[in-house]
């Protein structure tokens, strides 16, 4: 296929592919998508060698959420089966991120439910980061929905250098998912995100009835906005929530989607997260091929696999963790 013609090295050139050629790198034939994962591994290897990263999370506030996400079971729109409570305490975030440490996760981030965290969230939340710092050889991130500069400004200097603040899908999409706030919203506050100087880790999840030109338009926003790290989620169907029947993706068509956000954002860490190993099932590993970064040890509602066994397939594949700024090789 005409598309697959010397396409990693294109892209390593810094030719920018088009939204045509996107979408033909979505609908390219399963038959030759172990190409295309060639192709997207060279993408890979080339702008971060054997490196791996793994990162954790602390749900840090569960549920009760006034938005109305479709996807998501901690909305108080729907009956899900999880269990709501408050911001945990500053002890309870230290204990995350030394359990974060103890599965060599680089990064730990400090999640918390609802459209934003309030004022009191973030003066809690920065006094636990400045403890974390004090603690653990850990790099720390928040995900506390729509931020202000202020508060940004805050979590910055307490340490935090990363936010995460995912746009989900397209712009187009976005009101089929949510009706209670706007994507423009989200945008906006990716941009507050870089404009004092954080980090951005801004991704999307799959599967929820977008189509191909959805997931392309995704990845373009993210290479016109420079993101650093893009979380790649795949849907796990909650009972209770309006998508608990989809059951759209494939294996393959995961890997056709990890391979455009690589191809499309060649110097961006490309992170597995929620469902991956649901939906990406005997193709797990051929997935980190092209992705060079991984959630350990669980997501916010649903458990992970247990983390000796990414450990396992960092070492099946020859990669190093990184850790507190440096890289080693996991041992047996």
């Amino acid at each position: 296929m005409e598309i697959l013609n010397n396409l990693a090295e294109r892209v390593i050139s810094g030719e920018k592919l088009t939204k045509e050629e996107g979408l033909q790198i979505l609908s390219i034939p399963d038959e030759l998508v172990m190409e295309l994962v060639e192709e997207a591994s060279k993408v890979r290897e080339y702008f971060f060698k054997n490196q791996m990263e793994f990162c954790s999370l602390i749900n840090a506030k569960n549920g009760a959420c006034t938005e109305d996400c479709s996807f998501c079971a901690q909305s108080s729109h729907y009956k899900t089966p999880i269990n709501a409570y408050g911001l945990v305490s500053k002890d309870e975030m230290l204990s995350g991120a030394e359990k974060a440490v103890a599965i060599n996760a680089n990064r730990y981030c400090i999640v918390v439910s609802g459209r934003r965290a309030s004022k009191e969230e973030v003066d809690k939340i920065a006094d636990a980061v400045k403890e974390i710092k004090k603690s653990y050889p850990i790099k720390v991130c928040c995900s506390l929905g729509t931020i202000d500069e202020e508060d940004l400004t805050k979590l910055k200097d307490a340490g935090v250098d990363r936010i995460n603040h995912n746009l989900e899908t397209s712009e187009r999409y976005f009101p089929k998912i949510v009706s209670t706030h706007t994507w423009k919203e989200r945008y906006e506050t990716i941009k507050k995100i870089q404009k004092v100087g954080l980090s951005t880790c801004t991704g999307g999840i799959f599967g929820m009835g977008e189509s191909d030109e959805d997931i392309v338009d995704l990845a373009m926003t993210y290479r016109d906005l420079k993101v650093d790290s893009i979380p790649l989620n795949f849907l796990i169907p909650i009972p209770g929530t309006p998508l608990e029947d989809k059951h759209n993706l494939t294996p393959l068509k995961c890997l056709k989607i990890i391979a455009l956000f690589r191809l499309f954002n060649p110097k961006s860490e490309i992170r597995l997260c929620g469902g991956r190993e649901l939906n990406l099932k005997d193709y797990h590993d051929v997935a980190f091929e092209i992705a060079n970064c991984l959630m350990v040890g669980g997501y916010l509602t649903r458990a992970g696999r247990e983390p000796g066994k990414d450990e396992e397939m960092a070492r099946r594949l020859g990669r190093e963790l990184i850790k507190n700024g440096a890289s080693f090789s996991v041992s047996k």
